[in-house]
């Protein structure tokens, strides 16, 4: 941003107008600046009379958002670039609906490095959290900027597991980032932030939640990427409109199969039927997309798994990796209700089982 007119200009228009109005606009005056200065006749040819009065005076809370943004952007790590600024992302560029503005929290660098984006459901499977943050501590190890969304659920474990590998994640939020939601990834935020990654939106200062915003920040996801990866969807996801915007954008599609009978395997399965390509694993990935530069190792945990004694294997075998009720692992193992609710138990502690909803049951990891 060039210094405190062009800010005032570009926070007048979009308060004011939507982004294909402004587009139009800029495109006959060159700069935000001179938009206010073209006459009358030109305005008649791009915008309707509704439009031309929103432009003719300044929003009420102009003056206070100034100030907000001149404070915020006086702070260490803050940043806004404009669309026409020469370090403006170029994929992001050459998409259908680039933002106007991109206010950056963090290392701003990020935006010119390979990246993949991971999204997924708010509510995963436990397996689910666990391929996501697998996938993204191997595709960061590899050299890819993971780009998620900062939601619970699959886009929390995708930041993790990137961070867990010592790699680079962009966070693309839908309100302004004075703020963080969810708040219960405020945590998760500052160590993304204190790890060198960012934190990216479109949306002024004080935007607060707004249900209308998430689906649209969804094309940043996608632009800012080489590769879109769905860990886990329902059919009515906003995962899949992720999906789908990249495959407007040009982008790779990814998704990882689960169970015929998990809801939050269909999003995943009818992408794969429309041509996503079905992975196993990371390298499937890379297959499609070579990892950029030297791979770096992954960091390895901290406390490794402890291998399952005796008689836990066999139990593990019986489940199979999809959801089994009690009465179904009675069948198939043999053991007495109270054994089998023990054995249960103590993996569920180990975190090799999770408990799920109706009383089922599912195995966590190949181990």
């Amino acid at each position: 941003m060039a210094d405190r007119g062009e800010l005032a200009a570009w926070l007048r228009l979009t308060e004011s107008l939507g982004a294909g109005p402004v587009r139009r606009l800029l495109a006959m005056a060159g700069s935000p600046e001179a938009v206010f200065e073209l006459p009358a006749a030109a305005l008649e040819q791009v915008l309707s009379p509704r439009q031309r009065q929103a432009l003719a005076a300044p929003p009420e809370h102009l003056a206070e958002l100034m100030v907000q943004a001149e404070a915020w952007l006086a702070e260490a790590g803050h940043g806004l670039l404009a669309l026409g600024d020469a370090d403006y992302p170029a994929p992001l560029l050459a998409t259908a609906d680039p933002p106007l503005l991109l206010w950056l929290q963090g290392r701003r660098e990020l935006l010119g490095t390979p990246s993949l984006a991971i999204v997924g459901s708010r509510n995963p499977t436990a397996q689910g959290g666990d391929n996501a943050r697998a996938f993204a501590r191997a595709l960061a190890a590899a050299g890819y900027t993971i780009v998620s969304g900062l939601a619970l659920g699959v886009d929390a474990a995708a930041h993790e597991g990137a961070l867990d590998a010592g790699g680079a994640t962009i966070a693309v939020v839908g309100t302004g980032l004075d703020q963080v939601y969810p708040r219960r990834n405020e945590e998760l935020a500052a160590r993304l932030l204190a790890a060198g990654g960012l934190i990216v939106s479109e949306y002024s200062l004080g935007t607060p939640v707004m249900q209308a915003n998430f689906p649209r920040r969804n094309r940043i996801i996608a632009g800012l990427s080489r590769g879109c990866l769905v860990v886990e969807a329902a059919v009515q996801s906003g995962s899949l409109i992720t999906a789908r915007l990249a495959v407007e954008a040009g982008r790779e599609v990814f998704a990882i199969p689960g169970s015929i009978h998990s809801p939050q395997s269909r999003g995943c399965h009818a992408l794969i039927r429309q041509g996503a390509k079905l992975v196993e694993s990371a390298e499937d990935v890379l297959e499609e997309l070579p990892a950029p530069g030297t791979p770096r190792a992954p960091k390895a945990p901290t406390e490794p798994a402890p291998e399952p004694p005796h008689g836990q294997q066999a139990l593990l075998d019986a489940m199979g990796f999809d959801p089994v009720s009690l009465d179904a692992l009675m069948a198939r193992c043999g053991w007495p209700a109270a054994e089998l609710s023990a054995a249960l138990l103590e993996l569920e502690l180990e975190g090799r089982v999770a408990r799920l909803a109706g009383q089922l049951y599912q195995r966590r990891g190949l181990g």
